[in-house]
Formats: C-alpha cells, sequence, structure tokens
C-alpha cells in the first residue's frame, strides 16, 4: 500500500497523518484501491480497504469520522468516529479520533493548532472554495477555540492542477483573475492556489504551510480523478488524528 505522508506534520510526533493512493492490496481496474462507497465499488472490498488503510496509521475503523460531503460550506465539531452527517469541514480537540476527507481531484486541507492541540479537516472544490470554507474554518478555529494563525500548521493534499482544471466562464466570474488563465472561452482555475492564499492572509507563517505540487489528473498512475475518469474513479482518503 502507497501512502502519501506530509513534511509539515512530521515535526509533530502527536500528529498522524495520511493520504490513500490508488496503490494498495493488488486491487485492479476501474476503482484500484478505493475507500469510497458511492462509487459503484463492492462494499465488502471498500469495507477491506478502509480496514486496512485506518490499520496502518494506528487506528480503528470505529474511531474514524467521515462526513457525507456537499461542496458547501458546513463545519462541524465531532467528537467520535463514524458517518457523522453532511458537512465539508470537521473539527475536534479528541485524541484518537481521525478526521476523514475523501477526494478525487477536489482540495483537501488538513490542520493543526500545536497549542490548542485541535486538529480540522477541510474538502474544498471549486464550490467549497468559492464560498471560502477554509477561511470559516480557520475563523471557527479562532474565536472557538482561541487558536492563533501563528501556531496553525497546514498541508494541502494532492489535488487537479490549474493546468488541468478546465471551468466556464460562469465558474470563473465567481473567482479573482490571479487564479485564471483563459483558454478561449474556457478559464483554467487554480483552487489549490486560492486556498494557498486563504491560509496566507489569515496569518499563517508560510514555513507552516505545505501545498502538494502532486496533480491528481495528470498522475494517472498514483491518483484518483473524478475529471479524468469519470464514474470510473475511486476515492482517496486524507485523514490526521492526535495521539493519546
Amino acid at each position: 500500500m502507497l501512502i502519501l505522508k506530509s513534511q509539515v506534520f512530521k515535526k509533530f510526533p502527536e500528529i498522524i497523518f495520511g493520504f490513500s493512493t490508488k496503490i494498495g492490496a493488488n486491487r485492479k481496474a476501474p476503482f484500484y484501491f478505493n475507500v469510497s462507497n458511492s462509487v459503484g465499488d463492492e462494499k465488502e472490498i471498500v469495507d477491506e480497504n478502509r480496514l486496512l488503510f485506518f490499520s496502518s496509521l494506528g487506528l480503528e475503523i470505529n474511531n474514524v469520522a467521515i462526513q457525507k460531503q456537499n461542496h458547501d460550506d458546513k463545519i462541524i465539531y465531532v467528537t467520535k468516529g463514524g458517518v457523522c452527517g453532511e458537512s465539508d469541514a470537521m473539527i475536534t480537540d479528541k485524541k484518537n479520533l481521525g478526521l476523514a476527507i475523501s477526494t478525487a481531484d477536489c482540495a483537501a486541507i488538513f490542520l493543526y493548532d500545536k497549542k490548542r492541540k485541535i486538529i480540522a479537516a477541510v474538502h474544498s472544490g471549486w464550490r467549497g472554495t468559492q464560498k471560502k470554507i477554509l477561511q470559516k474554518t480557520l475563523q471557527t478555529l479562532s474565536n472557538a477555540f482561541g487558536s492563533n494563525a501563528e501556531n496553525i500548521s497546514a498541508y494541502i493534499a494532492p489535488s487537479i492542477s490549474q493546468k488541468k482544471y478546465e471551468v466556464g466562464e460562469e465558474v470563473a466570474n465567481r473567482f479573482d483573475k490571479k487564479y485564471l488563465i483563459q483558454l478561449g472561452e474556457k478559464y483554467l482555475l487554480d483552487v489549490a492556489g486560492a486556498n494557498y492564499d486563504i491560509l496566507l492572509n489569515f496569518g499563517l507563517i508560510k514555513s507552516n504551510i505545505q501545498a502538494s505540487s502532486l496533480c491528481s489528473f495528470k498522475m494517472e498512475e498514483l491518483f484518483h480523478s473524478y475529471r479524468r475518469d469519470g464514474q470510473q474513479s475511486g476515492r482517496s482518503f486524507g485523514i490526521i488524528a492526535m495521539k493519546k
């Protein structure tokens, strides 16, 4: 099984982090190593994949919180594992509780406040980015938990790159021109870049931010991509947790 780690979290021995890929358990096309029950894969295989991935991180399957993502800006505080309802961002200060983001192109952002001992996991596609779900999550950490930006570390997981993310004018009009490259009647949108700027503008220290340069669309051998594979695409999980 190939699991990606984050350099920015490696300096914190109390943090568990992993991002799954298509490679694992010798799974084959079309779904490969998939952790989603909503793409047409067999439930028994998905459950086995989840168990393998979670256990490789030292987490029990009942201690991972999974949300039903709606490409919106709802943020929830979670205290236990399992399916925790509809949202696109989760926050917890509980130990040994994993927060899982499902993705196949969208940006997944993971946060850790080393002083307040709080973690958050955010799913931010173009809709969530336009609605500034990441900024709202950071503001929630500040308002509800007393987090200071300089104490927060962040990782933006592999997602679709600007060069491969073509959108129409109706989507492009929702974003600042700095995140767009015009391509005929279409535009190339930099979702990860927009989220990176949200982190900086909120006050995070640049050295505490890691943004993956890996493109989920381009790197077909490693990543699921809905834009590339459509209904045949599986999903990856990114998971963050704090050890007891």
